[in-house]
């Protein structure tokens, strides 16, 4: 066996790893891979890295402590030098930020806090010369209450076709104060929220699935058809090459809008997503996505390159999931259930298993997550008692299908250990088929940032929950870039959300060139990963090395093991290292570490 490294070897054809001594400085930020020209290759999405930036809190260009596009242009070599085949990010529109972004006031403009649609035409241009295509944000369920189409719903009145572009419905009871269902509102609270009519009377209720400054437009309605169409459209003819779709899953409600069942445990309606529901995975959802995807073909077969949606859809099993990205509909979705897994091999192995055979009965491939900016960051996470839920050979553990991320925020964190199975846990992504997703600030090991003050926390979660629960501001802080203090190089101003004091040897001055860093990690897999021929799409074939461990191979002489177990294992002999997340020496894979070999 050859071991190079601790944490890098030999890369197929002698192509040295990325990480060693002559690494470049953070200031260089040179590229790692040459960068390439966007091809007119129609199955990129397959096999593509996509890394989240959410704007607020990526880079600051200026002095105000709020991300914008300058900063994301000026940031642009990172993500070449980390290797990412494309971004992914998060609403960059005009919005009150009642919730991050996610309240839409201008589908075709970016908030002035950002900058301006000349600055995104300049962000995609430069990603794109360097090799890098850009999604953005669709948020179709719902927009602003402060949008134009839905403040002149306001003041028409009740059945105007201003109103009908909307989900309003008169209240219940003899003089319509009760809400028209019982149905709750994601962050709390009912969804229907009763307005003063024009005249100054109490009038009728909207629909608002999420917070109440985020109104649920009617899809039953074709001139919303129309306007989401001309929504695409204005962002494909700017350069973009896909959307990944906000609750995907939603949109479409019951017409008769019947009550949702009672929780026995809790005496309120159920929010749980079960088949037939009158809220969440309606059937009529596809005429919407076979809509879109028809729209993004057109853009295909008229040379303009592949369009490609993402869905974000949290449904379990695969089974249901998988609905979304059969053909003629959306071309891949986010796998949720790889998030929300627990760390253990059994479940791991279960979750692996699961995705891999359902994406295959519809020919889509796996795209796989670890974290986003509506969970908490993956090294906190693995570094708690209860890393999540458990799997069966039949999905989710019935008694875990109420258990999300948030549920474990209050158990106590050994931080060196997440991170450790993080560093773990990233090899295992990068290894299995199809793509993956990397949050801002995975690549470094950030941690959740759980103690935030309460006069700074900003997620509606926080507001509507009557401040008992904190949210998702925690993984949302800026990251950071260099320096010793904050605001560590993200701008000169104080950031929107304080940066804690211990976080200057996380920065990507800090682990730039560091061999064995978070960084340098990241960079060395996905520069293995675009040089292998067996990895990205594909299929994987499991080996035998023990309950405790993952071991599997994708073809081309390529194998990844990770350890989950006490017990040392032996690495195969005649194996050479590519790359481990943890020390190797001796042919030795230790508790919680991950090896990519050739063998």
């Amino acid at each position: 066996m050859t071991v190079d490294d601790p944490t890098t070897g030999p890369l197929p054809d002698d192509t040295d790893a990325v990480g060693g001594t002559d690494a470049p400085g953070a200031g260089e930020q040179t590229a790692t891979r040459p960068a390439p020209a966007i091809t007119d290759d129609p199955l990129w999405w397959r096999s593509a890295v996509v890394y989240q930036i959410y704007p607020r809190s990526f880079a600051d260009s200026g002095d105000d402590g709020t991300g914008d596009v300058r900063g994301m242009i000026e940031r642009l070599p990172h993500l070449a030098s980390l290797g990412v085949d494309a971004v992914w990010i998060s609403p960059w529109y005009p919005s009150p930020l009642a919730d991050g972004g996610y309240d839409v006031a201008d589908y075709t403009g970016i908030h002035p806090d950002f900058g301006t649609l000349a600055d995104a035409d300049e962000f995609v241009a430069a990603a794109h010369a360097l090799g890098i295509r850009v999604l953005i944000d669709l948020v179709p369920n719902h927009c602003s209450d402060q949008h134009p189409l839905f403040q002149a719903a306001l003041a028409a009145g009740p059945g105007s076709p201003e109103r009908d572009l909307f989900v309003f419905r008169d209240g219940r009871g003899p003089d319509g104060s009760e809400p028209p269902t019982n149905w709750p509102a994601v962050f709390g609270g009912s969804a229907w929220e009763r307005v003063t009519e024009p005249d100054g009377t109490p009038g009728q209720w909207y629909l608002h699935l999420f917070a109440p400054e985020q109104p649920d437009w009617n899809w039953e309605h074709p001139e919303v058809f129309r306007f989401f169409e001309s929504v695409l459209r204005f962002w494909f003819d700017r350069g973009i090459d896909g959307f990944r779709i906000d609750v995907a899953d939603s949109m479409k409600v019951d017409q008769e809008f019947p009550d949702l069942p009672i929780d026995p445990g809790t005496g309120l309606a159920t929010l749980e997503k079960f088949p037939g529901g009158p809220v969440f995975d309606r059937p009529d959802l596809d005429e919407i996505h076979r809509h879109w995807r028809a729209v993004a073909d057109e853009y295909a077969a008229a040379g303009k390159g592949t369009k490609v949606f993402v869905s974000e859809a949290y449904l379990t099993p695969a089974e249901r999931l998988v609905r979304y990205v059969r053909p003629g509909q959306l071309q891949t979705t986010f796998n949720f259930d790889a998030l929300l897994c627990e760390w253990t091999a059994e479940s791991q192995r279960h979750v692996i298993d699961l995705t891999v055979a359902a994406h295959e009965a519809v020919g889509a491939p796996p795209t796989w997550v670890l974290s986003n900016h509506d969970v908490t960051r993956v090294a906190t996470r693995y570094g708690k008692p209860r890393t999540g839920c458990r799997f069966t050979a039949e999905g989710m553990h019935p008694d875990d299908l109420r258990l999300g991320p948030a549920d474990l925020v209050d158990l106590p964190t050994d931080i060196e250990l997440g991170r450790r199975r993080a560093r773990a846990a990233a090899l295992l992504e990068l290894a299995l088929p199809g793509g993956a997703y990397v949050y801002q600030g995975d690549e470094l090991g950030l941690p959740e940032v759980e103690d935030l003050p309460e006069e700074v926390l900003q997620d509606p979660t926080w507001l509507r929950s009557g401040h008992t629960v904190r949210g998702r501001d925690g993984c949302r802080v800026p990251i950071p870039w260099s320096g010793g203090r904050p605001p560590y190089g993200f701008g000169t101003g104080t950031p929107w959300l304080p940066q804690p004091t211990d976080w200057a040897p996380l920065t990507v001055e800090a682990q730039d060139g560091v061999p064995g860093s978070h960084l340098e990690l990241y960079r060395a897999a996905l520069q293995i990963r675009h040089q292998h021929p067996a990895l990205g799409d594909g299929t994987l074939q499991w080996r035998d090395s023990g309950p405790e461990v993952l071991h599997f191979s994708r073809g081309q002489g390529f194998e990844c093991l990770v350890n989950f177990g006490p017990e040392p294992v032996e690495l195969p002999a005649g194996a050479e290292v590519l790359v481990a997340s943890g020390d190797v020496t001796g042919g030795v894979l230790t508790q919680d570490v991950a090896v990519w070999l050739s063998v």
